[in-house]
């Protein structure tokens, strides 16, 4: 393993230069944040060297919260700032080389929101551009031929509210937040203080770029797994060639800003679905479709009573759920009536692999997905009827036993099943005669 540099170099009295540039015109939400900034400023310098080309998101919620004036320190420091307001696509694409200038998106929100029309190849571009080797297609008709158009660049988006998670995934994020009495900030003149803000970046580019063979070769000790490493590997390897203390400080505004981030994420739509049906099943094995949907909707705070004209259907339902191969079955409850429903034991894997905070009460033996053999046993008999966790008494079925060890005497659980109109059955277990059922 190896060990970051501490002792300061050149570049580590540049970070500090930019740093204090940083903080006299813009007042961050925390040192960690102001460090990423930093940090993703001079990496620009030095994109040739990277396999990925990090995001940085800076986002509010309100106007007037210094997310623009960020962005001016962020154009006059950067390497080939590419401001993209009112650029056509194609002018975009065409500015995108093998060594890439930096793209600037002001109010972001206009690209990704509803009424983003024909931004939607600059959103393209945006996404693909995260790692090398993700071209853009094009033909040319006048050639006859397909051209292959780099996207790869580093790209700073600013605007208010959330980007969209494909953008969110790939970036440093900075959340802004609007002055409280007190904090001041020395006022930004173009005029003035932008000649200051290119020479240093000047100095950037000169110290980085001395040193290019060194940081592609670079393989950092990462705090950081997956595609935040990927994202967060050319600052820490900026910060390991400056040394001094900026190796400790990146680490931890890596740490420390993408615990936030999680701390903030609600999750993708599909996500929260799967959180909230936790809540909605409790302990119980088995929900109707009905049931399953009436509370989903009845959540205010929730995304699903406004999720449509009517809000959550059956439908809609059935679809957002496939996607982690969750689907439904008929159910015969304990009354003897039968309504299409869901099985707690199937959420299991989703529920372990998407929701990793959330309590997961997997009964002992339960496999972490549903077999194979008992989704045939469903689909030929048309009924669900047992939820996976034990066989009563009778010796395992082949078709329906996972293969895990069985109690010597197993018992028979006790299910509480919610049936169409919501109200709990008996503790009894339905029958497992499934030949005669209707």
């Amino acid at each position: 393993m190896t060990t970051p540099a501490q002792q300061p170099s050149d570049g580590a009295v540049l970070l500090d230069e930019l740093h204090a540039t940083l903080t006299k015109f813009v007042i961050l939400p925390s040192p960690q944040a102001i460090d990423a900034v930093v940090l993703w400023i001079a990496a620009t310098h030095a994109q040739p060297a990277w396999a990925h080309a990090p995001r940085l998101v800076i986002r509010a919620p309100e106007k007037r919260c210094g997310k623009s004036r960020l962005l001016d320190i962020v154009e006059g420091t950067c390497h080939e700032p590419f401001l993209t307001v009112n650029a056509s696509p194609s002018a975009v694409y065409r500015s995108i080389s093998d060594d890439p200038p930096t793209m600037l998106v002001d109010e972001a929100d206009t690209i990704f929101g509803p009424d983003a029309g024909t931004n939607e190849e600059v959103r393209g571009l945006l996404n693909a551009g995260h790692q090398r080797n993700r071209p853009a297609k094009r033909y040319d008709a006048a050639s006859g031929r397909v051209e292959s158009i780099p996207t790869f660049a580093m790209a700073a988006l600013a605007g208010i509210g959330a980007m969209p998670d494909t953008i969110e995934d790939r970036a440093v994020i900075v959340r802004m937040r609007r002055r409280a009495p007190g904090e001041t900030v020395a006022p930004y003149r173009h005029r003035r203080d932008r000649p200051h803000l290119t020479a240093l970046a000047k100095r950037l580019a000169a110290w980085l770029r001395a040193s290019m063979p060194d940081l592609e070769r670079a393989e950092p000790d990462m705090p950081l797994e997956d595609r935040a490493a990927d994202t967060w590997e050319p600052l820490i390897i900026v910060a390991d060639h400056a040394g001094g203390d900026w190796p400790t400080r990146a680490r931890n505004a890596a740490v420390d800003l993408l615990a936030e981030a999680a701390d903030n994420d609600q999750g993708s739509l599909r996500t929260r679905l799967l959180v909230d049906c936790r809540t909605a099943f409790g302990d119980h094995p088995t929900l109707s479709t009905t049931e399953l949907l009436r509370q989903l909707n009845s959540d205010p705070e929730a995304p699903w009573p406004t999720y449509g004209k009517t809000g959550l259907n059956a439908a809609k339902l059935s679809k957002l759920l496939a996607e982690f191969d969750i689907r439904s079955a008929n159910v015969r409850f304990p009354d003897g009536t039968q309504a299409k429903g869901y099985q707690r034991a199937h959420f299991f894997d989703a529920w372990t692999r998407y929701c990793p905070d959330a309590p997961h009460d997997r009964p002992e033996g339960v496999p972490s997905q549903p077999s194979q053999a008992s989704h045939r046993r469903s689909e030929r008999d048309g009924l669900t009827l047992w939820d996976g966790i034990s066989r009563p008494n009778d010796e395992p079925d082949p078709d329906l036993w996972d293969g895990t060890s069985r109690p010597t005497a197993p018992s028979r659980p006790s299910l509480t099943c919610i049936g169409t109109a919501g109200t709990a059955g008996t503790d009894t277990p339905p029958s497992t005669n499934t030949k005669g059922a209707a």
